[in-house]
């Protein structure tokens, strides 16, 4: 694995890579609260098959870093889509194969909706496509499963963000998953992300935006409004959900044919909750290269 950098229109983005001569390339994309670290496992399977494995770090993690001082500190879905078009821009990607997990997903998803053509094929994890914005419906369930979106919108949430996102974040991987999934070592490496200057600021807004307790940035105005229509995806894509996921139950990716024009599948993987990479990377990484070819 290599770390290296490389400058977009606003931010200077940390990436890491494996098999750099590989002929495929494929750009996976984490989600929160977790860092790069959640494609480690995985990756070996890729290279193994020739791919050309790439896992950058959103804005406001790790090693990426904004150019500007006074650029909006915004998590809006338009933005994380953007930044992952002019990361494939910036590399020369011909036709990347996108996976993401969580806030990967949704920005990869955004990202397909915006550019169709740029991208071969797309595999959403743990996240079910158009299930972003506030018309979306809860049952009371689901709002009570996302507890730290309200949380977050309020000074108080603000403040333990601040303070103690450390133990925040561990207790939402507790939560998410089955007990015991995960080493403590492992956490710790990966809450190494979240000491970038921006991270709390980048977090609080994806979830205020979401619910429309935030302006968005600007610049992605176009963007969103396109976004907000749920534009029909027409490239090959796969959805992978754990049985157990513990924040977004496999019935929230359920349905979701209607949008895809292209070759769909879904699968729920049994025994797995909310971090299927993670948790059990040789079962994803075979799902996803049997539904690859």
């Amino acid at each position: 694995m290599n770390t290296r950098h490389v400058r977009t229109s606003c931010l200077e983005i940390e990436f890491h890579e494996w098999n750099r001569t590989g002929q495929r390339p494929i750009v996976f994309l984490h989600g929160w609260p977790d860092s790069f670290r959640t494609w480690v496992m995985l990756a070996p399977f890729f290279v193994e098959r020739d791919y050309r494995v790439l896992a950058p770090s959103l804005r406001g993690f790790s090693g990426t870093t904004f150019s500007h001082k006074d650029q909006p500190r915004s998590g809006q879905p338009s933005a994380l889509a953007r930044d992952l078009i002019e990361f494939v821009d910036a590399l020369e990607l011909t036709e990347p194969i996108v996976v993401g997990h969580d806030w990967g997903a949704r920005a990869i998803a955004a990202a397909v909706g915006l550019q169709p053509k740029r991208f071969l094929a797309m595999v959403m994890i743990s996240i079910g496509y158009g299930t972003n914005y506030p018309t979306l419906d809860l049952s009371i369930n689901q709002a009570k499963l996302y507890w730290y979106h309200w949380f977050m919108c309020t000074p108080m949430g603000r403040k333990a963000l601040k303070e103690q996102g450390v133990e925040f974040a561990r207790h939402i991987w507790r939560s998410w998953s089955p007990e015991g999934w995960f080493e403590e070592d492992d956490f710790l490496r990966t809450a190494q992300a979240f000491e970038n200057d921006d991270w709390v600021e980048v977090v609080l807004h994806y979830y205020r935006y979401r619910w429309e307790l935030a302006l968005g940035d600007m610049r992605y105005e176009s963007d969103e409004s396109l976004l907000r229509q749920y534009p029909q995806v027409f490239i090959p894509s796969l959805v992978l959900h754990g049985a157990l996921d513990g924040v977004n139950p496999p019935a929230s990716s359920e349905g979701k044919e209607t949008f895809f024009r292209g070759p769909y599948k879904r699968v729920v993987l049994p025994k797995i909750g909310h971090f299927p990479q993670r948790e059990s990377p040789s079962i994803t990484a075979e799902e996803i290269l049997k539904f690859l070819g």
